[in-house]
Parts: structure tokens; C-alpha cells; sequence
């Protein structure tokens, strides 16, 4: 049973598609239970499932011992079943911050689901969640909920009615439904790849000094704020309220000279702007001047970034309705 808004059960060969997702408020201190708000935006993965001699991602026979996500997605979903071919197609820059990990598990979870007899929404947002904690070791579901469900989505605090509960063990969070804005944002990378794990782990060791409580306490704070001032589409505070979460983010170490430099450049024509993921590379995030988008994307790009001008993508991990059988 998989309810109205659950993944259907489907032959293969299967398509299915997810978004991927930047994180506004809240990152890192969401691990130590406070709130977070994500946002899944209009760049996506999709992949392709079909039987096959022999199990392989990418033409890649070796995957599913050396690619830590499809390994993890085959324990948790595809246990003793046939062997797949996936291919998996992404416009989302690898380690960049912006979701290409949990796009990609979020598509590959409902093509299995669907293979396997169908799931609903929430147990696909716990499986993807566990498929990506498998593969990384530590973090929270902000990003793997945002691309399964869409839009955004708050962690920990504020937001409508829940959509579901997410966790591992006794580490457990509550996702909520946050009102779009209906906002354009522009996301940049700056060619300098970072690893989630390392960097959780190295702000859980900053946060573990005395002054740790302390500043988990502004986390909380601004990030409270920031899902209230998004949520009735409050641009002023919005903008004011990224500007001191970066100032957080800076605080824990997680900032680094080349995104510093992108933030200086996105300062003219943003209304605030930040490190959006685990930080120590990857991306930032503006809040354009409205009617400048164009404008800042220049300016990013003259600054030696990758940007991308997007919107919330309403329609989160799903089944493309024409799979490719090519």
C-alpha cells in the first residue's frame, strides 16, 4: 500500500527523477538537534533501471562494491533480487553542496521502491536517509527529506503539520512543510569539493568546547527566525538572518577564502547571502536583488564560480512516467 502520494509499484525497466537541495538555515547544528531548513531546487537527477546480466551503474561493474551509495542502496532496497543496470544522469555538481548524493539516492530509492511493490513517501524519505547515513557515516535527513519531498522543508522546528519522523537509532528528527515564497535564488560553486563527513565530524569537535552550547544556542536561534521569515516571505529579515547565520558558519571553521571571496561578489546585487552544506568548499547561496539575477550570476561567474539561478521544485523524488529503455 502506497498510499496517494506514495511511489507506485512498477515493472521495469524504471525511470525516476529527484531534486537536489540547499540548505538555507540550520546546517551542522541540525546534527545536535536543532532546526533546519532546506529547500529542494529545480536541478536534477534522474536514473534508469532495468534488468541486466549483471549488476552495474554507469556501464561500471564494480559499483556496487566501490560506490558507496549504490552499495548502500542495494543492501537496504534490492536485497536478493535480480542483477540491474543503472544509469544515472545529474545537473548537479558532485560534492558541491547542493544535493547530488541525496538526488541521487532519492531517484534510486522510488526506482526501486517501485520495482519492489511500491512504498509510501514517508518510508521513502526513511529509507533514503538510511541509504545515505550508510554511505557517510554521520549527518542528518535535511537534504534527503527536501528531495523527497519537495519544496521546502523544515527540521527540528517551525513549518506546518509534520510530514513525517526521520532517524536512525535514538537520533530522530521531525520534517515539516514550510510555505514557498516563491523566491529565486542563485547558488554558485566554487570548484573546491568538500566531504560532509569531514566536515560534521570537525564542527562536532568545535562544538564540544566550552563555548559549543553557546553558539548551538544562536544556531538555533537564527535558524528558528530564518523558517519564520521565509515561510511569510519576509525578504529584509530573510537576507539579514543569512548574513548571521554565515556569520555562524565562520565562527565553527567551516568558511574558507574561495567562498569568502564568492560571498564579496554576491554582496552588491543579493539581499543576503551564505555557505549553503557542510562548507570548507562547495557552494554559496544568495538571495538576489529582484531584477538582478542576471547581475549576480556575471558577477559569480567573473569570480571564478559555477552559478546556477534556481527555484524551489515542488515535486520531490518521483517516477518519470516514460522510462528509457535504450
Amino acid at each position: 500500500m502506497t498510499g496517494p502520494d506514495g511511489i507506485p509499484a512498477r515493472p521495469l525497466p524504471i525511470s525516476a527523477r529527484a531534486p537536489g537541495k540547499c540548505v538555507l538555515f540550520g546546517e551542522h547544528a541540525v546534527v545536535h538537534g536543532c532546526p533546519e531548513l532546506v529547500v529542494a531546487i529545480d536541478l536534477p537527477t534522474q536514473v534508469f533501471v532495468r534488468a541486466a546480466g549483471r549488476v552495474a551503474l554507469n556501464s561500471d561493474p564494480r559499483a556496487a562494491e566501490t560506490h558507496p551509495y549504490f552499495r548502500a542502496a542495494l543492501a537496504l532496497a534490492w536485497r536478493d533480487r535480480p542483477a540491474i543496470d543503472v544509469r544515472s544522469v545529474t545537473r548537479i555538481p558532485r560534492s558541491a553542496g547542493l544535493g547530488s548524493s541525496a538526488a541521487f539516492v532519492g531517484a534510486l530509492g522510488a526506482a526501486l521502491a517501485a520495482g519492489t511493490g511500491g512504498l509510501g513517501r514517508a518510508e521513502l524519505a526513511q529509507r533514503a536517509f538510511e541509504i545515505e547515513r550508510s554511505a557517510q557515516g554521520v549527518g542528518s535527513p535535511g537534504d534527503t527529506s527536501a528531495s523527497v519531498a519537495g519544496s521546502y522543508v523544515a527540521l527540528n522546528g517551525g513549518g506546518g503539520e509534520p510530514l513525517w519522523s526521520v532517524g536512525v537509532g535514538s537520533d530522530r528528527w521531525t520534517v515539516r512543510r514550510v510555505d514557498d515564497p516563491r523566491w529565486t535564488w542563485v547558488v554558485a560553486y566554487s570548484g573546491i569539493p568538500r566531504s560532509t563527513a569531514d566536515a560534521v565530524r570537525a564542527v562536532g569537535e568545535r562544538l564540544a568546547r566550552p563555548d559549543g552550547p553557546s553558539i548551538l544556542a544562536r544556531f538555533d536561534e537564527v535558524a528558528r527566525a530564518g523558517i519564520a521569515s521565509v515561510g511569510r516571505g519576509d525578504r529584509r529579515e530573510t537576507g539579514e538572518l543569512l548574513r548571521r547565520n554565515q556569520e555562524l558558519l565562520r565562527e565553527v571553521g567551516v568558511s574558507h577564502p574561495r567562498l569568502e571571496a564568492l560571498l564579496g561578489a554576491a554582496s552588491p546585487v543579493s539581499d543576503g547571502a551564505k555557505i549553503t552544506g557542510a562548507g570548507a568548499g562547495g557552494s554559496i547561496v544568495a538571495l538576489p536583488v529582484p531584477g538582478r539575477e542576471g547581475e549576480l550570476v556575471r558577477l559569480l561567474a567573473r569570480a571564478g564560480a559555477l552559478p546556477f539561478v534556481v527555484r524551489a521544485e515542488p515535486a520531490g523524488a518521483a517516477l518519470v512516467e516514460a522510462p528509457d529503455t535504450a
